[in-house]
């Protein structure tokens, strides 16, 4: 059973290393998807003010080319998750805008993220059947982060030093500075 600690953290050099595509969908790589889902899960158990929306094989340790997405990212009592096997931007969109983003391997430290508004997206699906996508908006927002993390970047990596934030235990976001970010290590980078 995958537990919240699953989840590696900053500074794990596996965070930093770029993931492989997959060949076939074996057992296996339906096995590491459910364990991202059960882990990511657990992870939101730990957490009063967050929820866990999406999750990519590196961040369990597994350098493979998967996300797996929230189905529906508001309703903390939906547990689906759609899988992306090799997932690739075929195309960004609209205007680019910065927005507040935190990550599961980067605990309670938030930043604002430029963006494209609009992207497509190429993937298999776990039967592996090739899928596009054509969205916007916050899903738009979680794709471009996650596939970041299959190349070995972190959100931290493009947030300027003005646009840190800290969760309080209030769910609040707090203002920090480059420095006290880089106390705790968010930014190493191998």
């Amino acid at each position: 059973m995958a537990q919240a600690d699953d989840i590696i953290s900053v500074p794990d050099e596996r965070l930093r290393q770029h993931a492989r595509r997959v060949g076939v969908i074996t057992d296996d790589v339906l096995d590491t998807i459910e364990t991202m889902k059960a882990a990511a899960l657990a992870w939101e158990q730990t957490r009063d003010n967050e929820v866990g929306v999406a999750l990519a094989a590196p961040q369990i340790g597994v350098l493979e080319r998967i996300i797996i997405v929230r189905h529906q990212p508001d309703n903390r009592d939906d547990h689906r998750f759609d899988a992306f096997i090799n997932p690739e931007i075929t195309k960004y969109e609209g205007e680019i805008g910065a927005e507040p983003e935190g990550c599961l391997s980067v605990p309670d430290t938030y930043g604002l993220v430029p963006r494209y508004g609009a992207i497509r997206v190429s993937a298999m699906d776990t039967g592996g059947e090739t899928f596009r996508l054509k969205t916007t908006g916050f899903l738009a927002r979680v794709l471009q982060h996650e596939i970041d993390h299959l190349r070995g970047l972190l959100f931290v990596d493009a947030v300027t030093d003005d646009a840190f934030y800290r969760l309080t235990d209030h769910g609040k976001l707090k203002a920090l500075t480059k420095q006290e970010i880089d106390a705790d290590r968010v930014f190493w980078n191998g």
